[in-house]
Parts: C-alpha cells; structure tokens; sequence
C-alpha cells in the first residue's frame, strides 16, 4: 500500500540542538575554545555597550556567527543570515534555539562594524588562532610521547609534523628481497 504524502506544517521537537550535533564533529572542539576566549573578553564587552536602551545583538553570538562566515567561506552577511534560518549546525554553534529569529543582515552587519571598530573581532580571532595552534601543538607532542613510551616507533619510523607516523623503509634491492620471478634479471 503507498504511504501518505503529507505535508508538514509545523514542527516540534524535543532534542535540544546540543544533542544533534555529533560528538566528533569539529565544531564542538572550535567551539570551546571560542567559548573560552569569549570569557575572556566579556568585561571588554562590557565597556562597550551602554547600560541603557535597546538591546544589540549579543558580542558573542556575532563573533560565534562571524566565525562560521570565515570557516565556512560564506560570501555575504545576507547569505550568512539565511543559511544560519535553516541549518541546525550553525544555529548550535551561535547559540540559537531551533525556534529563535535570525538577525537582519543589516542589523547584522551594523553591530559587527561596532566590534570592528573596537579591535575586538581581531583580537577574538587572534586569541582563537593562538589557543588551536597551542592545542595542536600540545596534542602533537602527547601523541608523539605515547607512541615513543610505547615503543611504536621504531628504527625507520619517525614522527611527521601532522603528528603521524611516517615510515621510511629501506632501500630495495636483489639481496634484500630476492629475485622470485626472473632469477637471471638483466640489472
């Protein structure tokens, strides 16, 4: 029997957008170290922005979202805008509910020129590039001293600047490894 094309109107969903994002992806390790190095300029944030009047978007959501421009090479803040109304992925990552507006590409635009102007988006992407190359570094050197504690690497492996084993084997020859299939080979 042929099933019901339905259409759906509306959705609801009990799963936070936490728990659809896979435990390895990539963004969850970009994303802490975002959410630590925007701890650590939120009293800068702080002096910013007035105590008073209409609420701006959030430093840190435009920060988070203004990444995701750059890792994901999106040309425009109009699409930006519109590929984070649809994608579950980036609305985690910036910090939106699944139900939650998304910003005008203007609006956008206008409070991002603010930080901008303040050095603040420079000095974010700075300390962010800083932490994962000091993270990767850290990892590389842990690996390397597991493998070597282990004993994996042996006498014609060697550790390669990704971190992975490179081996280098020996050079070929008759001797080394026979002549099976023309015993009298021309060299």
């Amino acid at each position: 029997m042929r099933g019901d094309d339905q259409q759906q109107n509306h959705i609801f969903s009990y799963v936070s957008p936490e728990a659809r994002v896979r435990k390895d992806h990539p963004l969850r390790a970009i994303r802490a170290m975002v959410d630590e190095v925007l701890t650590q300029l939120s009293r800068r944030f702080d002096t910013m922005y007035a105590r008073v009047g209409c609420p701006s978007i959030a430093p840190e959501k435009l920060l988070r979202a203004q990444l995701l421009q750059m890792l994901y090479s999106i040309r425009s803040e109009r699409l930006l805008m519109e590929e984070m109304d649809y994608n579950l992925l980036f609305r985690w990552f910036v910090d939106l509910n699944a139900d939650d507006d998304v910003w005008d590409a203007t609006v956008f635009t206008k409070n991002r020129d603010r930080l901008l102007e303040a050095d603040v988006a420079t000095e974010f992407l700075v300390r962010v590039v800083e932490q994962a190359r000091g993270q990767r570094a850290d990892q590389r050197r842990t690996l390397y001293r597991r493998w070597h504690t282990a004993g994996g690497l042996g006498e014609h492996e060697e550790l390669s600047a990704e971190g992975r084993k490179a081996v280098a084997s020996p050079r070929r020859s008759r001797q080394s490894h026979g002549e099976l299939s023309r015993p009298a080979a021309v060299e």
